[in-house]
């Protein structure tokens, strides 16, 4: 069975910045692409509205999110991309050490 996690992050609040992240998420590295699903990510979608971005992800069950964040820091084609897409991104306050993406809490679901 399939699982949904969705997850926040925001960018910076420069609308060139903005356009030039959005240019390169209209082709992700194939690389990128690869270490997603590899991971067990059989779908991902990313919205936006202003700065603020949100995830969802939809995961199977060979999905972990310390394995994902195991194979990332052994990629260095992840390493590169997530350092590029850093320039453009506004980490939250509630931000820990090490976080990036925060999970959402679901507070809302219609039963029925």
């Amino acid at each position: 069975m399939n699982r949904r996690y969705c997850l926040t992050l925001d960018l910076k609040d420069d609308p060139k910045l903005i356009a030039e992240y959005k240019r390169y998420h209209e082709k992700i590295w194939p690389e990128i692409t690869r270490s997603i699903k590899d991971s067990g990510i059989e779908d991902m979608e990313i919205y936006l509205l202003g700065a603020r971005m949100f995830m969802i992800m939809e995961v199977n069950d060979r999905f972990s999110f310390e394995a994902k964040a195991q194979a990332d820091r052994l990629n260095p084609k992840v390493q590169e991309w997530e350092k590029l897409m850093g320039t453009f991104q506004q980490l939250l306050p509630q931000t820990k050490p090490g976080e990036k993406w925060l999970l959402m809490e679901r507070v809302f679901k219609l039963e029925g």
